[in-house]
Formats: structure tokens, C-alpha cells, sequence
């Protein structure tokens, strides 16, 4: 299956609209290599087509191998005849997910949370200013996860001691890790990209992380708070209309009006 060498790639958006799709919000375009675990994270203004194939072409050209297919869900941003040209001009392996049916890209789904969540939060970006920090922060992200940071994988199904079905993981690996070993690379490849891993300074990435995240915090927490106090109802009675009261058995029923 295609899924047994390094290229395959599932793919999907986030938005970043907050409590409200009102109007126009961004997007983060999310690719994960199922074989390796190699991700890419690009934002885009919104999921206009012109867009969704902006952020595509920048994947193809900045994954150090080739990507060989991509898998979407069933959005309009990825079916449309833009998309699937564009594919087809550069012979990737097009395929989509059954409606409805989110394990059919688990992978994708999963680091939607774990990843674009966890690292952009979940208020609203709106503005150019917050695009731009979210473009300086997810090639730093990226590096941290395709370098630095070792996934286990499902290798299948076992039982415990008690009988009872259980998953197994294989041993953690990083990406690169992962990519290595699948042999797809050239020798110099390889070298190139275990020599930019060896360049890099985890500290230093996770306070640069750190800096943007606040940066992003200060743009756009209290927005997307207001945004969060005028979509919620007010439960307290208007005092304009009159307060109701019981009546008593002597007494019928009136609005008594309050004072002003």
C-alpha cells in the first residue's frame, strides 16, 4: 500500500475563527506524512482554492522528500477542480475520506489537536499582523517535530496477562528517524538533513515557540473573548419589559414596573 513508504500524506485545515465564523478568518493547512510521521503547517488567509494551493505548492517544496499522494477529507477547499488539476499535473496520488467518517484520516485529525491547537491555541486570527506570527512560528514547530521529538506508532494488537486486547506501539523515533531508515533518501540527503538536525538548539526553538505564542496571546485573547461574552445570551431579565409577579388568591395578576 501506498502507506508503506515515506510520501503519503494526510491532509487537512483548522480555522481559526473562534467562537464565531462569521467573516474572514485563517486557516492552517496541516500535512502528516502516515509513514513517518513527518508533518508540514502552513497558514493561509482563508480556504479559498488560490489559497489551499498556495499552502500546497509550499509543502511539495519544502518536504525534503517527494510527496507521492495526499489524502483530504471532503471540503469544498480540497475538492474542487483547482486542487485535483494541480495534483494530477504533478502525478500525486489524489484520495479523500468516506463523508462522515473521521477515523478514516486519524492521523491528520489527531494532530490537528495535539499540534496545531496545542501550539496556535484556539482564538480567532483575523488580521494580517497574526498571519504573519503565525508564519514565523510553525516552521519552528515543524522543526521541533520532524527533529526533535520521538512518536510511537500502532504496530498491531496483542493481549495482557489478563486476557484482554491491548494496542502495541513500536519504539519511539523521531521523523528523520523514520525517514532514514526507509532507505529513500541519498546519501547526500541524508547528510544534509542529519547536519541541520545537529544545528539545531531545542532550548533556543522553545523560547522562540514561547515569544510568538505570547505574541499571538497579545493579539488576539481579549478579542476573541469579547467575541466569546456577545454570542452568549444574557440570562438576566430585561428590566426595561416589567417584572412578573405570582399572584396571590386575593390579588390578580399584574406587571409591575420598575423604577427608574
Amino acid at each position: 500500500e501506498v502507506e508503506a513508504e515515506p510520501g503519503f500524506f494526510e491532509c487537512d485545515t483548522v480555522a481559526h475563527c473562534g467562537p464565531t465564523t462569521r467573516g474572514e478568518y485563517a486557516r492552517t493547512l496541516n500535512l502528516t506524512c502516515v509513514h513517518t510521521g513527518w508533518v508540514f503547517t502552513t497558514t493561509v488567509r482563508n480556504n479559498a482554492h488560490i489559497h489551499i494551493l498556495a499552502g500546497l505548492q509550499s509543502a511539495v517544496e519544502h518536504i525534503p522528500f517527494k510527496v507521492a499522494g495526499l489524502d483530504f477529507d471532503n471540503g469544498s477547499e480540497f475538492l474542487n477542480h483547482a486542487v485535483i488539476n494541480w495534483a494530477a499535473d504533478l502525478d500525486v496520488y489524489f484520495t479523500r475520506g468516506r463523508p462522515y467518517k473521521k477515523n478514516d484520516q486519524a492521523t491528520i485529525e489527531s494532530k490537528n489537536n495535539h499540534l496545531v491547537r496545542r501550539y496556535a491555541f484556539y482564538y480567532r486570527y483575523d488580521t494580517a499582523e497574526e498571519r504573519a506570527v503565525l508564519a514565523r512560528l510553525w516552521p519552528l514547530v515543524n522543526d521541533r517535530m520532524n527533529y526533535l521529538t520521538p512518536t510511537k506508532k500502532p504496530a498491531g494488537y496483542g493481549t495482557d496477562r489478563h486476557g484482554r486486547r491491548t494496542r502495541l506501539y513500536d519504539q519511539p523515533r523521531t521523523p528523520l528517524q523514520r525517514l532514514l531508515a526507509a532507505g529513500v533518501l541519498s546519501t547526500t540527503q541524508q547528510s544534509e538533513l542529519t547536519d541541520y538536525r545537529d544545528s539545531l538548539n531545542p532550548a533556543e526553538i522553545g523560547r522562540r515557540i514561547a515569544d510568538l505564542q505570547t505574541r499571538l496571546i497579545v493579539l488576539a485573547k481579549a478579542k476573541t473573548e469579547q467575541l466569546y461574552i456577545a454570542s452568549i445570551p444574557s440570562a438576566l431579565p430585561d428590566v426595561r419589559k416589567g417584572v412578573r409577579v405570582q399572584a396571590t388568591t386575593d390579588t390578580p395578576l399584574v406587571s409591575r414596573a420598575v423604577p427608574s
